[in-house]
């Protein structure tokens, strides 16, 4: 049976929260710890919470949070993830806020409880059992999830990319492929090292060109009986007519140039029917030999926004939200991030699933959220598109950005290009330590690097 709370839920307080303190404090819980929810955890720990003006809540079923858009470089080997972890349980401490570990897997509305599963070790030793939480103000945050539409075999021999967690397993995976290959008698079998990528979106094609780099760098460290040139071979897959669909041509353009110099078999208008063990299968009857396979193409809302006790989905899942980000069938309950269908003025379609989005909806509701504890209106979110840029590694950055400095979109490729897409991640940073402490973390990080690999070999 679910934990609940003995106290009237006008108080706000849940059992597992009743001897932290003020009873009467209003109680805002978010779910999900990506960069929209943890984000917003720490802009109102630092402004509500430090204030005791309410008690904020984080949730989330891991104990530590990365940047999205940094996965790619984590399966790359490129990157490592202890190194730009950030505890959860840390974070709440410096700014003022709760970290709950769990995951959600239902909603009370008329008693306004969320529902927590229980949580184990590896060894299955329960943690946390299951409870519920309060809520005066509910904002949800549990970003998306790998679509694969159906396809057979994506859940036994693929890899998505949604979580630290597999972007770190396909790097062992793939580190674990080459030392095999270069120990074992016979000679590379074909597909042994093949990587294929179903998906030319962002993600897929970021980590074709970080892959082509880091898996020579693996083989570099004395695996000499693998040839990289003959034995080691990329191929990315995008079902649309050409890669990188929701962006402007002219980047898709500049980054197929880019791939096919690196020699990555860029094949588009082909859709993949099956994944198997050995490779996948194509619509048109070709097969593309594989043991390693990621799989990016296309995201949906996760299941359990479909039991959210009656609240509004798309067509993929993703909760429908009026321009102040709450849901259409509860004013108080929000949702924001990638799993959130939030309409842009004049019907230009929903706000796109991307970093910026994320990160402009949090700061719109620190700011809106204290006025809702007033009882105020709030004020719409406007999404503002700043452009688009692609990280190549360290080959280039391709992008473009809009004109609201100059009046028209412009577009930027190099160093500058790749500044401007490091400086994304630096306000994502700065969002939750400051920026002092992102200058003097930065500096700390570049000076490892300089005494380790430059790829994960573990």
């Amino acid at each position: 049976m679910l934990e609940t709370a003995a106290n009237d839920h006008k108080t706000g307080v849940t059992s597992d929260q009743a001897h932290k303190g003020d009873a009467t404090l209003y109680e805002i819980v978010i779910v999900g710890g990506g960069a929209a929810g943890l984000e917003l955890a720490t802009g109102l720990g630092n402004t509500l919470a430090s204030r005791k003006k309410a008690r904020i809540t984080l949730v989330d079923k891991s104990r530590a949070h990365l940047w999205k858009p940094l996965l790619h470089s984590v399966a790359a080997g490129s990157l490592d993830f202890d190194e730009h972890a950030l505890d959860y349980l840390a974070q709440a401490h410096w700014h003022h806020f709760n970290y709950r570990f769990g995951e959600m897997i239902g909603l009370d509305r008329a008693h306004k409880q969320l529902q927590l599963a229980a949580t184990h070790d590896e060894e299955g030793v329960e943690i946390t059992p299951p409870r519920s939480l309060l809520y005066d103000t509910l904002v949800i945050a549990i970003g998306s999830i790998t679509n694969d539409f159906g396809t057979p075999g994506v859940s036994n021999y693929a890899i998505p990319l949604e979580t630290p967690e597999q972007a770190v397993r396909f790097n062992h995976r793939l580190v674990n492929a080459c030392i095999r290959a270069d120990a074992q008698p016979d000679p590379v079998r074909p597909g042994q090292l093949h990587v294929v990528i179903v998906g030319g979106g962002a993600t897929g094609t970021e980590l074709a060109a970080e892959l082509h780099r880091t898996t020579r760098e693996v083989v570099a460290f004395g695996l000499d009986r693998i040839d990289p040139e003959r034995d080691i071979h990329i191929t990315l897959i995008e079902a649309a007519d050409r890669i990188l669909p929701a962006l402007p041509r002219r980047i898709s353009d500049a980054t197929i140039q880019l791939l096919k110099s690196l020699h990555v078999d860029v094949r588009t208008n082909s859709k993949v029917t099956e994944v198997r063990a050995d490779g996948v299968q194509l619509a048109d009857g070709g097969f593309i030999p594989s043991e390693l396979v990621i799989w990016s193409a296309g995201v949906k809302g996760p299941d359990v926004l479909g039991r959210m006790d009656g609240l509004e989905t798309n067509r993929i899942g993703q909760l429908v939200v009026t321009p102040t980000l709450q849901t259409t069938r509860d004013p108080d309950i929000f949702a924001i991030g990638d799993c959130a269908a939030c309409p842009q003025p004049g019907g230009a379609g929903d706000v796109p699933p991307r970093a910026q989005a994320a990160h402009q909806e949090a700061s719109h509701l620190v700011k809106q959220l204290p006025r809702r504890l007033k009882a105020e209106p709030l004020n719409p979110y406007v999404y503002r598109d700043f452009g688009s840029l692609v990280s190549l590694g360290r080959f280039s950055t391709v992008g473009n950005l809009m004109g609201f400095l100059v009046g028209k979109n412009f577009f930027i490729e190099g160093y500058f290009a790749h500044l401007m897409y490091r400086s994304l991640y630096k306000m994502h940073e700065a969002a939750l330590h400051g920026l002092v402490n992102v200058i003097l973390g930065t500096i700390g990080r570049t000076y490892r690097r300089r005494n380790a690999p430059v790829v994960k070999l573990h």
